[in-house]
């Protein structure tokens, strides 16, 4: 089973931060750090949060500190050598995927290929305001996304012809170490979940009830199966309490990954890895 820290960038917020959280992680054994993301966050916003009952986020708090992942993640690549780097997730549909790919590809070259990029669709409509993206089609940015930026990883002189991005015969360099990054599917609905088994190399269904979690499983499986490609090479990654118990839960129920929050503590997080991994 691996282990991996969630909300890795809003607890280290300083460079001594970050080199003593990461340092502490990797040395407990854990597999993967994962950072957050939200570029602003509007006061008094209207949309409901999906991954909690009141609709709101960390307690109803606002005024919060989010650094941006790609540039936490710089850090904690400086200050580590085997974790792996991952946004847990970034919102696609806001960035720039030919711009994206050469920061994900740049930061995946200098960590030694250890770069995961998990992506989501966004649901803060007013955030997807403020930066001036189209929050309706968002979904079909994230799909025609993908594709642009594997061919951007993976092709010597590269094209791609979409509806929202369009290029040709281009050089991108440098490239990732292994020719692509792997990418991770975020949500818990049943369109991540098809998104996950048609397009991408994993799949983290967030806060979905461990009820809901083997079906949302098999149809990312089925949809990788209808897709041509190989279903069991979906890598599943769920977020679950820090106690083995809940750990070896998420193991029975077909999960590869879990991902504790790093807000429990260092001693928290060592005794877990401790008994987790031994």
């Amino acid at each position: 089973m691996k282990l991996g820290l969630m909300f890795a960038n809003t607890l280290a917020l300083t460079r001594d931060q970050v080199f003593t959280q990461v340092g502490a992680a990797e040395a407990a054994g854990y597999e993967s750090l994962w950072t957050v993301e939200h570029v602003v966050v509007p006061k008094g916003y209207e949309s409901a949060y999906p991954y909690s009952r009141s609709g709101r986020m960390a307690g109803d708090v606002e005024d919060f500190a989010i650094p941006d992942p790609l540039v936490w993640l710089a850090f904690a690549a400086a200050a580590s050598s085997t974790i792996r780097l991952a946004t847990g997730v970034m919102i696609l549909p806001q960035r720039n995927p030919v711009v994206l790919a050469k920061e994900v590809a740049t930061l995946d070259v200098l960590s030694g290929g250890r770069m995961l990029l998990g992506v989501g669709a966004g649901w803060l409509e007013e955030e997807f305001r403020a930066i001036g993206v189209p929050f309706a089609d968002r979904g079909s940015r994230v799909d025609e996304y993908i594709g642009a930026m594997r061919a951007l990883w993976s092709q010597e002189v590269a094209s791609f012809d979409g509806e929202f991005v369009s290029f040709k015969d281009v050089y991108m360099r440098p490239q990732p170490v292994d020719g692509t990054v792997p990418i991770v599917i975020g949500g818990h609905t049943r369109r991540a979940a098809r998104r996950a088994g048609e397009l991408g190399d994993g799949f983290y269904p967030a806060s979905a009830a461990v009820t809901e979690l083997a079906e949302l499983v098999a149809l990312a499986r089925e949809a990788a199966d209808r897709s041509g490609r190989d279903p069991n090479a979906l890598e599943i990654t769920m977020a679950a309490r820090p106690d083995r118990e809940s750990v070896e839960r998420m193991a029975a129920a077909g999960v590869d990954r879990v991902v504790v929050s790093a807000a429990v503590g260092e001693e928290t997080l060592a005794a877990l890895a401790a008994d987790v991994i031994g």
